[in-house]
């Protein structure tokens, strides 16, 4: 099922959805996917003049693939030009995710400071892929791929601090305008940046998240390649706290995203 099928069915019936097991990590469904499903859900409830600027996003519980989850929404407060809204993802009657989120509609100000340059990085074309392997890597990476430039892939025991490369959706992708949504999917689709540091296999999870999103959105398309950059800036006692960003493949900012995220090793 394409990611753009399921935004659909989200928006169509956002009280009974299952996620399909091709959409799995580990466990849990793709958090990257269950974000972007409550986010179409909240979107639905703010007037189309106020973009999303920021989420926030705790992963309470996992979403267990193939059963029925909901999608609440209340709209906390509409001022003249920021909504604030709460959404809960649950399932068998309860919260398995929330995420809160600020909508704001653009007004006039003075202040306007240009985005820091996009990192150098080699071109897509000569970067090693993660490639989905049935049984090895996570079943989400069906629908995405991702191409190493800088540091190393997870538990070949590279110490960088930094991890990153280039990110699209893959296989059969409907060819459509990127939105809030797929940005969710594109970011969180990088493993923790801790689990490099790692010389064999372990769990690895997204504890807490807060993404911003640079508005206006630029004109890309879902068969675009994205440019990510993620820098652990602490990690000890099984916990790390990551600061990353998404930009286009000409360098414009996209996205500013915190993790805090939890290794079992």
């Amino acid at each position: 099922m394409r990611f753009s099928d399921l935004l659909d069915a989200v928006r169509r019936s956002p009280h009974e959805l299952s996620i399909p097991a091709e959409w799995a990590q580990g466990r849990a469904s793709f958090g990257g996917l269950v974000a972007a499903l409550q986010y179409e859900a909240m979107r639905a409830r703010v007037p189309a003049d106020r973009p999303v600027r920021s989420l926030a996003i705790t992963f309470v519980g996992p979403v267990e693939p193939g059963v029925p989850t909901r999608f609440e929404v209340d709209v906390l407060r509409e001022g003249k030009a920021v909504s604030q809204v709460l959404g809960r993802a649950l399932q068998n009657g309860q919260v398995v995710t929330l995420v809160q989120g600020s909508f704001g509609a653009s007004r006039p100000s003075e202040v306007e400071v240009v985005a820091e340059p996009a990192p150098e990085m080699k071109h897509w074309d000569d970067c090693q892929e993660l490639p989905y392997i049935k049984g090895v890597t996570p079943e989400f990476m069906r629908h995405l791929a991702m191409r190493w430039s800088v540091g190393g892939l997870p538990f070949t025991g590279n110490k960088s601090r930094d991890m990153g490369g280039w990110v699209r959706l893959r296989g059969d992708v409907k060819e459509e305008p990127v939105t809030e949504a797929h940005i969710l999917a594109l970011v969180d689709a990088w493993p923790p940046a801790l689990l490099p540091h790692l010389k064999k296999p372990a769990a690895g999870s997204t504890l807490t998240w807060t993404i911003e999103f640079v508005q206006p959105l630029q004109a890309l398309s879902t068969l675009d390649w994205c440019k990510y950059l993620v820098e652990i800036e602490h990690a000890r006692d099984g916990y790390g706290h990551a600061a990353a960003a998404l930009w286009s493949a000409e360098g414009q900012l996209i996205a500013l995203s915190r993790q805090t995220v939890t290794v079992f090793a």
